[in-house]
């Protein structure tokens, strides 16, 4: 039978390795609807409830699998509802293709119903490449180099397809002078920096006597390599937050993340540091880096655009993480001095217990770090773990202790709000047999997590494994910018702004087929997860928490003292806020008393 052009294109995706495909219908793009569903042996379709989800979860499916993620939307508002989840895709560099349906060719011009100029729209986001198809002949090298860009430059592409092209017999492209023809096939990018840099870069890390690390994105396929090279160096191991899989937290010389979400020992790992050695990560914080000129620097990156981007490097490599300290672990020497390795260990052993006396501090009703505590050793052992922006990402960052195996993720770059339940669609779409967790605020599920759950119950009969747990943590504030107005402009609570409405979650997980669990006592939190953890169904799990336990950063500097003794003057919840954070700042000074 002959192939229309939208027949083509999801066999020739196919083709290419892309097996899924998340998206929602309309006329503007009702021809590939029809020709998806003809193409379900060869591409599994996902249906959304917004286009915005779509394209969070194909950055999601690229993160967790390492695949190119594909979404597609109709014309008008369902292309431009892509674009938040494509620019998450796009500031984590992660490969991800938009097909975007297009009026009619004969509309266009015209000031047609839905008519958007969708190349100049997504030119941003799509920046490395965005075509719009004129005629049949033309759509095998769009889809062609959509995908090979996407890959190769970790980024995202776009084709725009006009309505009625889609609709037309496919004809390849004609043995004429002005057609082109492209071919299916993925190439690497260069994986492997020069012998002499990599020389260079062994003697500035052999001469170090405190090395630190840092790795991210980039090193979640080099957990071997990195800890080889750490144990051969004495070095410790600092995680960006999108390399937090990269390394298991069990290691004595792990510090955990960091940042502003981050640790202490990864504070004072870098401000003791007189070797610092980048692996894998565009980390933006520059504050939470050694001074410049107080280390010695090394990089390596996939990306050579993002070299010294952070910290002015002495040696700059650009190379595959796991292929490039392979190459250069036996020009490294074993170093012997254990002090340094002893005070990173100590700090480490403090801080684990001030961690645990922090959750324990009692709170109204509960203190939302210990929901995180004590799920961190019920984690199955092949989790996925997603996290949504806001206050919960302190806790996922800081208090889940992440075992070989699991994957975990959340919207990086972007930091966007809404991210974390369709990336956990994504995670147990492509893993249908592992546990998923989800870990929300309670902003990010009235904004696009209701929404997602409805997905989860379309979907979840077919997993072989049905465990889907979306925690969420309603504390009835937007919290994170709450603690930020508070700290970095010294101003107390807008209510106006902040407080958001209660909503009964775990019912409305019960109102559409799922399970739904609520606690807001500290001693029943385990029960609780115990019984999301063995439940047949999916699970929303609501923890009812207190809006007024402080997401402490792990320095504070004299103008966040300040601005805290500001915003005195008009917060609204003060004895609440001073309370809780005089437990933790105690907990801090000295851990193992509460």
């Amino acid at each position: 039978m002959a192939q229309n052009v939208s027949d083509f294109i999801w066999h020739r995706l196919s083709e290419w390795g892309l097996k899924r495909v998340y998206g929602y219908p309309g006329d503007g793009v009702g021809s590939l609807d029809v020709a998806l569903e003809k193409a379900k042996d060869v591409m599994e379709y996902v249906q959304v409830r917004h286009e915005e989800m779509a394209a969070f979860m194909a950055s999601a499916h690229a993160k967790f699998t390492g695949q190119v993620g594909l979404c597609y939307a109709t014309s008008g508002p369902g292309a431009i509802h892509l674009l938040n989840g494509l620019y998450d895709a796009k500031l984590d560099h992660m490969p991800v293709i938009a097909l975007v349906g297009q009026q009619a060719r004969t509309a266009l011009g015209a000031s047609y119903q839905q008519e958007v100029d969708l190349q100049n729209l997504f030119k941003d986001v799509a920046s490395e490449f965005v075509g719009m198809a004129s005629v049949p002949e033309q759509v095998r090298h769009l889809i062609d180099r959509a995908v090979r860009i996407a890959h190769t430059r970790r980024t995202v592409t776009c084709v725009i397809l006009p309505n009625d092209l889609q609709q037309l017999p496919y004809e390849d492209p004609p043995v004429a002078h002005g057609a082109t023809h492209t071919g299916i096939g993925y190439a690497g990018p260069a994986k492997l920096p020069d012998e002499a840099l990599l020389r260079a870069a062994a003697d500035v890390l052999n001469r170090g006597k405190k090395v630190a690390m840092l790795v991210g994105a980039g090193a979640l396929d080099a957990t071997d390599e990195v800890i080889a090279v750490a144990e051969r160096l004495k070095a410790g191991v600092a995680k960006a937050l999108l390399g937090k899989a990269a390394l298991p937290d069990d290691l004595p010389f792990v510090t955990g993340s960091i940042g502003l979400l981050g640790t202490k020992p990864s504070w004072d790992l870098m401000k003791g540091c007189d070797t610092f050695f980048m692996v894998g990560s565009s980390f933006p914080y520059s504050e939470f880096l050694p001074e410049p000129g107080a280390a010695r620097g090394v990089q390596v990156d996939i990306d050579g655009s993002r070299l010294s981007l952070r910290y002015p490097m002495d040696v700059n490599m650009v190379g595959d993480s796991a292929t490039t300290l392979r190459a250069l672990l036996p020009m490294l020497k074993q170093k012997t001095d254990k002090a340094w390795t002893k005070e990173i260990e100590s700090n480490l052993k403090s801080w684990w217990q001030t961690l645990k006396d922090r959750a324990m501090d009692s709170a109204e009703p509960l203190n939302p770090q210990r929901v995180f505590y004590e799920l961190s050793p019920r984690l199955p052992d092949n989790a996925i773990i997603t996290a949504d922006s806001g206050s919960v990402a302190n806790w996922y960052a800081r208090d889940l202790k992440i075992r070989r195996g699991m994957k975990a993720s959340l919207s990086g770059g972007l930091a966007s709000l809404g991210a974390g339940t369709p990336y956990a669609v994504a995670g147990k779409m492509a893993f249908p047999d592992r546990t998923v967790i989800a870990c929300m605020g309670d902003g990010a599920m009235q904004m696009n997590g209701l929404n997602v759950m409805i997905t989860i119950s379309k979907y979840w009969k077919k997993w072989s494994n049905p465990r889907l747990i979306v925690l969420v943590l309603n504390n009835r504030d937007l919290n994170q910018v709450t603690w930020e107005e508070r700290i970095q402009l010294g101003a107390g609570k807008t209510e106006s702004t902040q407080s958001i409405p209660d909503f009964p979650y775990h019912r409305y997980a019960e109102l559409i087929g799922l399970k739904g669990i609520f606690v807001d006592n500290p001693d029943k939190v385990g029960a609780a997860w115990d019984e999301a953890l063995s439940a047949d169904r999916p699970v929303i799990l609501e923890a009812y928490t207190d809006p007024n336990v402080p997401p402490l950063p792990p320095h504070i500097t004299l103008k966040d003292a300040k601005n805290f003794m500001m915003m005195m003057r008009d917060e609204p919840e003060l004895g609440s806020v001073l309370k809780n954070s005089a437990k933790e700042l105690l907990t801090s000074i000295i851990p193992g008393k509460r």
